[in-house]
């Protein structure tokens, strides 16, 4: 009972040091940031915030039924420069909006199956159950470890260098970080094994192939789908932002947005990407409680 006791209380010290040394570190970041005077807000921080808050509350896809029919833009002098339908003008916005949509579904959707398939048997050579040899299993978590820790908009720029701009060189990198994450989530599937069924094939004789089709994948299947769905989810987010580099879809249009300082269509193409993401959300939550 004392034993059990001091290990208990050998735990809360442990916890309240590392809570601690969390908070030492917090403080040292805000310390060197106010020497540095990187955490000024800025010149009229509320107004710009009003203004900022004003714009976003109207959603440029208003305009499709409220817009003015005979809008017109004047120069300093009172010139006029140009009149458009501002309906007509956001009613082809809102179609080149879909247009990006879908690329950046068909950009977070091939990329992250092509991301699970290559990590597949690099997650395998990971897990440590499977006794797989040291050297491979090393360059394997090798690879994982290097792939996660670079940054899909990383990889984004590299390969527009050497593939292009387009598409292509989105897919890549968004399949290439998420190997990383596939390749770890995997790993610690199969090493939550039980690994009595793995045992009972190799007493037979299968070769490592029949131990992984017949006690592994199917024990594994489940959270292997549940792992996908989650990382596509995420991947949907990421690939939002690639247009920025060039790949296309959304991150073009708010790169565009940003840049010209136009926050109602910014506003339009952010409540897409709610949506888009939310209703994926929704989908993956039913198959994985239809797994469960």
């Amino acid at each position: 009972m004392w034993e059990r006791i001091s290990s208990r209380s050998a735990g809360r010290l442990g916890f309240l040091g590392l809570t601690l040394m969390y908070a030492v570190l917090i403080g040292a970041c805000m310390a060197s940031l106010i020497g540095e005077g990187e955490l000024s807000l800025g010149r009229h921080p509320v107004e710009n915030l009003i203004k900022t808050a004003q714009d976003f509350a109207r959603p440029s896809f208003l305009d499709v039924w409220f817009g003015d029919l005979h809008q017109g833009y004047r120069s300093d002098d009172g010139t006029v420069l140009r009149v458009e339908n501002r309906r007509a003008v956001e009613s082809r916005y809102l179609e080149g909006l879909a247009s990006a949509t879908w690329t950046t579904f068909r950009i977070a959707t091939l990329g992250s199956l092509l991301g699970a398939l290559l990590s597949l048997p690099l997650g395998i050579l990971t897990a440590r159950n499977l006794t797989a040899p040291l050297p491979l299993r090393l360059l394997a978590k090798g690879i994982l470890d290097i792939a996660r820790a670079i940054h899909t908009l990383v990889f984004g720029l590299v390969l527009v260098g050497i593939v292009g701009l387009g598409p292509t060189a989105g897919i890549l990198a968004i399949a290439f970080h998420s190997m990383g994450t596939y390749g770890k989530l995997f790993a610690e599937s199969i090493e939550s094994l039980d690994m009595a069924a793995v045992d009972a094939v190799r007493s037979v004789g299968g070769s490592p192939i029949q131990v992984f089709f017949n006690a592994v994948w199917p024990a594994v299947l489940p959270q292997f789908v549940s792992s996908h769905l989650y990382i596509w989810e995420f991947n949907i987010r990421d690939s939002t932002i690639l247009g920025v580099i060039g790949a296309g879809g959304l991150g073009l249009l708010i790169t565009e947005a940003t840049s010209l300082f136009q926050w109602g269509r910014l506003a339009t193409v952010l409540l897409v990407v709610v949506v888009l993401v939310s209703s994926f959300d929704a989908l993956g939550s039913r198959i994985r409680k239809a797994l469960s």
